[in-house]
């Protein structure tokens, strides 16, 4: 279920930067901001990519369902995180809202006009795509080779570098997406967790470990370095 909160015209951070370089005013463009409860998808594989989506509140997972049934989760897109931009006409992946969430759409034909017109936007765009492909490539580098804690190890870090909280990893996602992310059962993620903490490598806090205190990250990389 998703439900319309605004429509405006804002800037689209991430891709248009600080201003226009002409004009010094930042680049404004029509934004709709969309409301999408816990599970709810955004968009389905092979629905026209006609917009591209920015998280701004909550979490979003992008994912294949394999012919066997079983999930592949390709990424996590955390606040700010802009998702959505394909090569293609059509989405390659489907995209869910992990916990309640707020995305901001911009028209996919708007970006590219704007981006035809103004060089830094251009670059912009490049180097996200570029960004994306070395995300991908390290995916399956790390789906391939690794062990299932250094998997583990690798996912944490990973989050880590992208939290913004000081202190302590908020965890969005739950092990079942963890697990469907780093390619292992639910019972492998938790037991390469529970290792972790009995190494003192990490803490749980609450309930559902869902927020972790990282006690030793310099041991916790000495995992992900290993082959």
């Amino acid at each position: 279920m998703f439900a319309r909160i605004s429509t405006s015209f804002a800037e689209f951070p991430g891709i248009f930067g600080e201003s226009d370089p002409k004009g010094g005013a930042p680049i404004r463009v029509n934004l709709n901001e969309f409301s999408y409860k816990k599970g709810a998808e955004i968009f389905g594989e092979k629905e026209p990519a006609d917009y591209v989506y920015q998280v701004a509140t909550g979490a979003v997972r992008s994912y294949k369902l394999l012919s066997d049934g079983r999930r592949q989760i390709g990424a996590f897109h955390l606040v700010g995180d802009i998702f959505g931009l394909e090569i293609g006409t059509e989405h390659r992946f489907t995209a869910e809202a992990i916990i309640d969430t707020t995305v901001r759409l911009l028209k996919r034909r708007s970006l590219e006009l704007v981006a035809e017109s103004d060089a830094k936007v251009a670059r912009n765009l490049l180097s996200m795509t570029t960004s994306n492909l070395r995300h991908a490539e390290d995916h399956m580098l790390l789906l391939g080779r690794k062990t299932s804690l250094e998997r583990v190890a690798a996912f944490l870090i990973e989050m880590d570098h992208r939290s913004t909280a000081a202190g302590i990893l908020a965890l969005p996602m739950c092990r079942r997406d963890i697990a469907d992310y780093l390619g292992l059962t639910l019972e492998t993620v938790s037991r390469a967790l529970s290792r972790l903490h009995d190494l003192g490598i990490l803490n749980f806090i609450g309930n559902n470990q869902r927020q972790i205190v990282l006690r030793d990250r310099d041991k916790l990389a000495s995992y992900d370095l290993q082959h």
